[in-house]
């Protein structure tokens, strides 16, 4: 595995650090620690900067190489991730507010809309990495996030949950909740969600990954912090999915997004591939068509 962190040097937590430890040391990754200064007259300092990082990296059992970059930082990163193929990129979040779309820095969200690799996000506290919850739609286009998770997993000992929210049904309705609540019938219903939800979870266990599946219902957001905080879990997974056509970059949900606004806990932001059938529907149909012209 080949990890990227990205540092400014600024952050007095150290979050990107912390977290790349605790993730490249036991995948015995191939880390590089990239620091980016926005005009020469910042290089030395930053310089000065990646060297105490690296040397905490150390403490972890972790050797990075140095790289130093002048310019845009998102444009730095970009150039970075296509100039040199890594597994994972980690990069800090911190937060700036609490109110309207973005409540990080904007480079945040759009590091993570324009770098080929999966993101995983320092945010909030990084001290274990015991616990995951993968917010898994059902679908099979969330199988390479899966994986990645699964990986990630296996390699620093940690259990996974794949949680699916389903939209909370009227009260007449109360025995079909009952029905979906019942893991152990829907996994062996033969039904497209309980077929899926099966095999990632058969994929997970491959791996020798403690693995469970959880169903809430309700308001999705709501739900998924609901089962972060009951469970305790140390890290969410989400995902993006690939535009189509002349214009490369990755489509950042609503969801997505306010999971990156509000989570406590590291996010990874792993990428979705749709297979074509799906992805010649609704949305996706539509983005065929807008960038058909590109």
């Amino acid at each position: 595995m080949r990890i990227l962190i990205c540092s400014d040097g600024t952050d007095p937590a150290d979050k990107p650090i912390q977290l790349g430890g605790l993730v490249a040391a036991p995948c015995q990754a191939e880390t590089t620690l990239l620091g980016i200064a926005e005009t020469s007259d910042e290089e030395s300092p930053l310089r000065i900067a990646l060297e105490s990082e690296a040397e905490k990296l150390r403490g972890y059992g972790v050797s990075p190489e140095l790289a130093l970059r002048t310019g845009e930082p998102i444009r730095e990163i970009l150039h970075q991730t296509t100039e040199n193929r890594y597994d994972l990129t980690i990069i800090g979040a911190r937060r700036k507010g609490t109110t309207g779309l973005y409540w990080r820095a904007e480079k945040t969200y759009e590091v993570i809309k324009a770098i080929p690799t999966p993101v995983m996000l320092a945010t909030g506290a990084c001290e274990t990495l015991k616990s995951f919850v993968v917010c898994t739609g059902g679908k099979k286009y969330i199988d390479a996030a899966v994986e990645l998770t699964g990986n990630l997993a296996a390699a620093v000992g940690a259990s996974v949950t794949l949680l699916h929210v389903m939209a909370e049904p009227p009260a007449i309705y109360a025995d079909m909740v009952r029905l979906e609540e019942d893991v152990e019938r829907l996994l062996e219903s033969g039904s497209e969600l309980g077929r899926n939800l099966l095999a990632q979870k058969a994929s997970l266990e491959k791996l020798g990954v403690p693995t469970q599946v959880r169903i809430r219902h309700g308001l999705v957001l709501s739900q998924i912090f609901a089962e972060v905080g009951a469970q305790k879990h140390d890290l969410i997974v989400t995902g993006s999915s690939p535009t189509r056509g002349a214009l490369t970059h990755y489509i950042m949900g609503d969801l997505t997004r306010s999971i990156v606004n509000r989570a406590n806990v590291p996010v990874l932001v792993a990428r979705a591939v749709k297979s074509g059938e799906e992805a010649s529907r609704g949305f996706w149909a539509a983005c065929k068509q807008l960038f058909a012209s590109s």
